[in-house]
């Protein structure tokens, strides 16, 4: 990539931070930034996910009160974030690239969606708050399965992570805050594969991954002043356009 290049994918980068912290579905952003740069898509795929592993440990620091006395659980969910994120990942990196193109514009619509009912469903758990709820059996089969979607894929990860926590815990706070943890430990999954065995560009992740975490800590102390719906109207209409897009390309 020219010098240019670099720097406008490290502008992204740097407002896919904000827009995490703010409304979350960075990724609909920088994804297809680095796929009009030139990059194939899996390698732009593997890309994003290592170069916005630095906002997800940023994500849990600011959750960090929420935390104390959740050892126990942590543990328990981060093994099936691990497992389900590890899968995702060889899967993406074991099955044919033209399969990833045909599926990806069929996710970053799904993600885009998913994103477009986030307030509905922020909602809905929180009408639902109760503190004594505990684990039920099929909250690790679903995790599983929206990791292995983490690590394949991932835009919008943290909004199926907060519908599933949420609806398993019934406590809001605490599913955004497990979300946060959980996200990171899938990135850093795929950032151990993707980093020795995918096609990751450490140039754009060299200047993309330091504007990644800029962003997500700038979003965090402007996202009480910014109003949220705006902007997640804006990224929900530009996934939209382009999953239609890279439906064109198949």
């Amino acid at each position: 990539m020219s010098a240019a290049d670099l720097l406008i994918a490290a502008a992204v980068s740097l407002g896919a931070g904000v827009i995490n912290s703010i409304a979350g579905g960075g990724s609909l952003i920088l994804f297809p930034t680095l796929v009009a740069l030139g990059l194939p898509t899996v390698a732009a795929n593997v890309t994003n996910s290592v170069a916005q592993w630095p906002g997800y440990l940023g994500g849990m620091a600011g959750f960090r009160r929420e935390y104390v006395g959740q050892g126990g659980r942590m543990a328990r969910l981060g093994a099936v974030a691990v497992l389900g994120g590890t899968a995702g990942s060889v899967l993406l990196l074991t099955t044919p690239s033209e399969a990833f193109d045909v599926v990806v514009p069929v996710l970053v619509l799904l993600a885009s969606l998913l994103l477009a009912l986030q307030p509905l469903l922020t909602r809905r758990l929180r009408d639902r708050d109760d503190a004594t709820a505990r684990d039920p059996w099929w909250l690790y089969l679903a995790l599983f399965l929206a990791t292995v979607y983490g690590g394949y894929f991932g835009g919008a990860l943290g909004v199926i992570l907060v519908g599933v926590l949420g609806t398993a815990l019934h406590r809001l706070q605490l599913a955004n805050a497990l979300k946060s943890a959980l996200s990171a430990v899938t990135a850093t999954v795929t950032l151990v594969v993707f980093g020795f065995f995918g096609p990751v560009d450490w140039q754009v992740v060299a200047v993309a991954a330091p504007a990644s975490l800029v962003g997500g800590f700038a979003g965090a102390r402007i996202a009480s002043r910014i109003p949220a719906t705006p902007l997640r109207v804006l990224i929900v209409v530009f996934g939209v356009a382009v999953s239609i897009y890279l439906f064109t390309r198949i």
